[in-house]
């Protein structure tokens, strides 16, 4: 007996939009921050929401949240960016259904700002400071830090978020906002040490830049081994 498929477009009531938000990391030196960026959209139009859009039944998910993070930051030659989960309540969204799969990216927080950033509003906040968002982006914000902390013990993150040069203080402050605890400067510098993932430059810091203290040394990442601890992981568990 051949039973008769139903797909959900011929469904009468099949309406169901699916978007796509972006929970951008930027690294000032000392705490992490998140972007935000003003809605265009009623009914929360001016409210504070993540960078997001909404996507087409041909919009490929990562490389949609590509295009978004690249029309933001602009083009980078490594992009770290990974999908979450879909929320998907049925009523997060109070103009219908909406299926948001939202990705995190990470960035170093340069001066990359362009006209787009006064023309759309965009603002860092620090992750303990993020004001209320709407929709349940903040709820999304939660869900990308505790991600994030699950790969920062396991894969190394500095490279997309420090400078090229960077202080030992400036790593710690990395992991330690990152992992919201703190650690002996001592046994952290240990471990470091312990790793080939380093490189000293015998130089010291001038103090100019947010968390580096003058005269610290001055270090940078080992790109080989950074890159073979990417695929291999590496235990960074205190």
């Amino acid at each position: 007996m051949n039973k008769e498929v139903s797909y959900p477009q011929d469904e009468p009531n099949f309406n169901v939009a699916l978007a796509l938000s972006l929970v951008i990391f930027g690294f000032d030196g000392i705490e992490f921050q998140v972007l935000t960026v003003p809605s265009s959209y009623s009914p929360f139009k001016g409210a504070l929401i993540l960078p997001s859009k909404y996507l087409t039944e041909k919009d490929e998910l990562l490389l949609s949240a590509r295009k978004l993070f690249e029309g933001i930051v602009g083009e980078q030659n490594e992009i770290t960016i990974e999908q979450l989960r879909a929320f998907g309540g049925v009523y997060r969204h109070p103009n219908g259904r909406v299926v948001n799969v939202p990705h995190y990216a990470l960035v170093k927080k340069v001066d990359f700002r362009n006209s787009k950033w006064l023309e759309f509003g965009l603002k860092w906040y620090p992750v303990k400071m993020v004001p209320d968002l709407a929709y349940d982006h903040n709820e999304v914000v939660e869900y990308a830090l505790e991600r994030l902390k699950r790969r920062v013990k396991r894969r190394p993150v500095g490279f997309h978020l420090l400078s090229e040069e960077f202080t030992l203080g400036q790593l710690q402050n990395l992991y330690e906002s990152a992992l919201g605890k703190k650690f002996d400067r001592r046994n952290f510098r240990k471990k470091l040490f312990n790793t080939t993932l380093i490189i000293d430059l015998e130089k010291a810091a001038d103090g100019i830049e947010k968390g580096q203290k003058k005269g610290s040394k001055l270090y940078k990442f080992n790109s080989a081994e950074y890159d073979k601890m990417k695929i291999q992981g590496y235990d960074f568990l205190f």
